[in-house]
């Protein structure tokens, strides 16, 4: 517990500046088908939500250290030891790949891409794709990132989307099914969204192709895993469009965003330059957009507050993770978009 809080230290600090306290010193370095819908009463994060900005700047650092000290520093603690229960089958499987990863740092998508490959043990490559001229990835026609190109053995393979790399990955980790065969469990198609613009679609996106015999030692049960599925949506249907009211919220934080995302970014020194200032203010005007779009509150830490509310009551009080004893795939986007909405976790 002490090594714990200790751990926390850093992330209540970083903490205070994200929710309304004083600017520290030093900043940190550093869908589509499946079941909508999340359920859940007031929580813990609700005693927050009044008061001076100095209580709020204590209720921040207090739902930092509940959410850190309940998922973060337990995650960190314990990672090595379920690591460890990895199989010798899983090991000699991740062993056959090598892995790609086209991202950029600071992107929550990528960055739950990233947490997923870490928490399997999983070696891979980074390239870091310049968010303007996007040369890193010219050699696809999806243009989005993370990308991942996945080579076993003479078989090359492209897999896009964060959901659809994860439960790909996942189902090749458990089922020993050929990689090739895997992604064309994942079809996508093209389609208009609400606002006119033309999306990728995935199918399946949250589903792991496995074999009945392979879902029940997964998953021990279909509630189960129909509990990771619904979550894992929710994650990205819901809480990732939390992020850009709150991390934009005002002018000031909006500024302190981009110089973070300009310094771990892959910018040129004048693209930093234009993008630290130009991008805060399109972000900043962009936030209000996705306030109204998604109907968020006139104070979007509200939202932000019952988001996490939501999740502690769906975890409930007798497991540690959504997964039980371990991490499932519901538990990586959750701890992801926090750790980007509040602060980073210490490594």
């Amino acid at each position: 517990m002490a090594q714990a809080a200790r751990a926390l230290w850093p992330v209540g600090h970083a903490l205070a500046w994200r929710l309304g306290g004083r600017l520290p010193s030093g900043l940190p370095a550093q869908s589509r088908v499946g079941f909508a819908g999340a359920a859940g009463g007031p929580g813990p994060a609700a005693t927050a939500r009044k008061g001076s900005p100095r209580l709020l700047g204590a209720a921040a650092l207090a739902l930092g250290g509940v959410l850190g000290l309940y998922h973060t520093a337990r995650w960190h603690l314990r990672a090595q030891d379920l690591r460890a229960q990895r199989s010798a089958a899983q090991l000699s499987l991740s062993s056959r790949l090598q892995l790609t990863l086209y991202q950029y740092k600071t992107c929550p998508f990528c960055s739950k891409v990233r947490a997923f490959l870490d928490f399997h043990a999983l070696p891979y490559q980074v390239v870091e794709v310049n968010p303007v001229r996007r040369a890193e990835i010219k050699f696809s026609s999806y243009r989005k990132v993370p990308i991942l190109l996945a080579q076993e053995g003479e078989s090359l393979q492209q897999l896009n989307d964060s959901s659809v790399i994860i439960s790909a990955l996942k189902t090749y980790l458990v089922s020993g099914q050929p990689l090739e065969h895997i992604v064309t469990y994942y079809p996508s198609i093209k389609a208009v969204n609400d606002q006119g613009k033309e999306v990728t679609e995935f199918f399946n996106k949250y589903w792991l192709m496995l074999d009945e015999k392979e879902a029940q030692r997964m998953y021990g049960g279909k509630e189960a895993r129909m509990e990771e599925m619904k979550w894992r949506q929710w994650a990205d249907d819901w809480l990732v469009h939390l992020i850009s009211p709150n991390v934009y919220r005002t002018p000031a934080e909006a500024l302190a965003s981009f110089d973070y995302i300009v310094r771990e970014g892959k910018f040129g020194a004048l693209e930093g330059a234009v993008a630290k200032y130009m991008g805060a203010a399109a972000m900043y005007l962009i936030s209000k957009r996705l306030k109204s779009r998604h109907h968020l509150q006139d104070d979007v830490r509200e939202d932000l507050y019952e988001a996490a509310d939501k999740w502690v009551a769906a975890v409930g009080k007798d497991r540690p993770f959504m997964g039980g004893e371990k991490p499932n795939l519901a538990d990586l986007p959750w701890y992801l978009r926090m750790e980007k909405a509040i602060a980073e976790a210490p490594q």
